[in-house]
């Protein structure tokens, strides 16, 4: 069957947009209870280190050291409408949302962009310039590099996505009447020059949605996305052999009708082929029935049903190794365990992270007319978070991962100590201990302290022999934690956390990070090891943190994105504390 999916809707593709000159917000009804989260600039800026650039291995991402990656992130959208920039900035400051995407988890953002904006007639609007002055007077191109700058400083990743030639509405090929095969390519080699060797930058989206003429492994060079795909991709890899080349499907393959962007079961007989290997992800496109009711949700086993559906469409493309996948768009306003379109949600983030595929979640925004946001679409200051939304997304993400921006830091701004409430704090050396709780505090199911250690030294400092200690509190629900390695820089495999009792400290409990002969060492002048740990007590059994000795229980919403100082953690050297404090043994 036929599905003219969101060209009749408007939400997703086509934006109802509404005075964006004077700031008015876009209608649309909410469903989630709203959190007020509003964090404000990072305090440790970092020097630029060695690129961290990402490549695929079979069905994975993996940085430059050998990391797997997973791109868990939002759609900003605004960049391919008439205001020739991201939305929201009407009512709020570019760099406020960007601390607010970083708070929230995640580690990349999918940036749309249309031909039009690179147009010299093409003059950004809808901003309140009061609360964003250092966006006056710039172009869409240089208010992109503006958030592509920012999200670096944050350690969040960009995907660009041309969304549409033009402005007014999302067409059904990768070429227009207005705007030609040439331009779209010149247009990308222009992108691909303009950020080469910056890492912030990791691909290129091609087109957004290709249905209804576009076809598949036909030769149809009218056509033929696939042939398309490759024409830009090798064009992009010669300029940029660095960036990852995003493909969507196709809405119909071999009569068979899916999403627009979402059929991608042509790549079995005919897969894209790129000059530059192991840089192609698949990127398919996923709704559910708040946005049409396709056949497979009346199918009397759904949701049980739906995994064969996906597997069928594209998710065979990582199951059997051909490439990565990497979700670019899904969303629905309901994520509640009784409507269709949540049973759908909650199916399909099962999903994701069973697989271990990647997203891009639609949308950040708090104006996409049939999905809703991840900002309440209630709430006219654009701040709050759609908190049962955020809570089952925050059931899969992937620790950022860590552009070349954040591999060295700069000493100048690591203090010895962060405070003066712990005078009997070693520092023995030139190693410092760096702490971003990870949480928002309180009660959870999970402890998730991200931890650096810093050398400020001239000389590298071996990590094999080095040991860090969190101590937290037993309070009867912590029995049974299970811990594991999120993320380290030096690769997962180089590291080891075990939790235990403190043998010297009555009902405290540690956690323990240890690093292998092959973790290497810590470079000196500012290098960094990073760790990101979780703990979760057995059952889901919800963990009180404010009484953990480890845990910053003064650290508010407005400084989620700042890693600081932190003698609260132990850094051990064959079993001697170099760093930090222990807690009173007799506490």
């Amino acid at each position: 069957m036929r599905v003219p999916s969101k060209l009749m809707l408007g939400g997703i593709s086509l934006v109802l947009l509404v005075a964006l000159v004077t700031g008015a917000l876009v209608l649309g009804i909410g469903r989630g209870s709203r959190e007020t989260e509003s964090p404000a600039r990072a305090s440790f800026s970092y020097k630029p280190g060695p690129p961290n650039f990402l490549h695929t291995e079979g069905s994975k991402i993996v940085d430059s050291y050998g990391n797997e990656v997973r791109l868990t992130g939002v759609n900003w959208f605004g960049g391919e409408t008439g205001t020739f920039a991201p939305h929201g900035l009407w009512e709020r400051n570019w760099e406020d949302m960007l601390d607010q995407i970083a708070s929230l988890g995640y580690n990349t953002i999918r940036l749309p962009y249309s031909n039009e904006m690179f147009d010299p007639r093409s003059l950004p609007e809808g901003i309140d310039f009061k609360k964003n002055p250092d966006l006056h007077g710039l172009s869409g191109i240089q208010i992109m590099d503006k958030i592509i700058e920012g999200a670096g400083k944050r350690g969040l990743r960009i995907i660009l996505d041309r969304h549409r030639p033009d402005k007014d509405e999302q067409s059904t090929l990768w070429y227009t009447t207005r705007y030609s095969e040439e331009r779209w390519i010149a247009d990308w080699k222009m992108l691909a020059a303009r950020y080469r060797g910056n890492d912030t930058v990791i691909g290129a989206d091609l087109h957004n949605e290709p249905h209804e003429k576009a076809t598949w492994g036909t030769g149809d060079p009218k056509t033929d996305w696939r042939l398309a795909a490759e024409k830009a991709g090798n064009a992009i890899l010669a300029v940029n052999p660095d960036w990852l080349i995003f493909v969507e499907g196709i809405e119909s393959y071999d009569g068979d009708w899916f999403w627009w962007g979402g059929n991608l079961r042509g790549v079995q007989k005919n897969p894209v082929r790129l000059n530059v290997p192991n840089k192609l992800v698949y990127s398919p496109h996923e709704y559910g029935p708040g946005v049409w009711t396709q056949g497979w949700f009346k199918d009397p086993s759904f949701p049980s049903n739906l995994p064969r559906v996906w597997d069928k469409y594209w998710g065979f493309i990582a199951e059997q190794g051909i490439a990565p996948l990497m979700v670019g768009e899904f969303g629905g306003r309901r994520v509640d365990a009784d409507s269709p379109e949540g049973k759908w949600q909650r199916a399909f983030m099962a999903y994701l992270k069973e697989k271990g595929i990647s997203y891009t979640y639609w949308a950040f925004n708090a104006n996409s007319g049939d999905t809703g946001g991840i900002l309440d679409e209630e709430d006219t200051s654009w701040k709050a978070i759609d908190k049962n939304k955020q809570a089952l997304l925050s059931t899969y993400q992937w620790p950022k991962s860590t552009p070349g921006q954040a591999t060295v830091v700069d000493t100048a701004i690591v203090p010895d100590y962060g405070t003066e409430t712990t005078k009997k704090a070693k520092m023995d050396g030139d190693l410092r201990v760096l702490y971003h709780p990870g949480t928002t505090g309180g009660a959870g199911v999970r402890l998730a302290p991200e931890i650096r250690i810093v050398n400020v030294g001239v000389e590298p400092i071996p990590l094999d022999g080095l040991e860090l200690r969190y101590w937290f509190k037993s309070d009867g629900s912590d029995s049974n934690e299970q811990a594991s390695v999120l993320w380290a820089s030096v690769g997962n495999d180089n590291v080891a956390v075990e939790t235990g009792k403190d043998p010297n400290a009555d009902r405290t409990d540690l956690l323990k990070i240890t690093f292998a002969k092959d973790a290497g060492e810590i470079l000196g002048k500012g290098g960094v090891a990073e760790v990101q740990a979780v703990m979760r007590a057995a059952g889901r059994a919800v963990h009180e943190q404010g009484d953990d000795y480890s845990f910053d229980k003064n650290r508010t919403p407005e400084k989620l994105t700042d890693y600081q100082v932190w003698e609260k953690i132990g850094l051990y050297s064959n079993g001697k504390l170099i760093w930090g404090a222990e807690p009173d043994m007799n506490n």
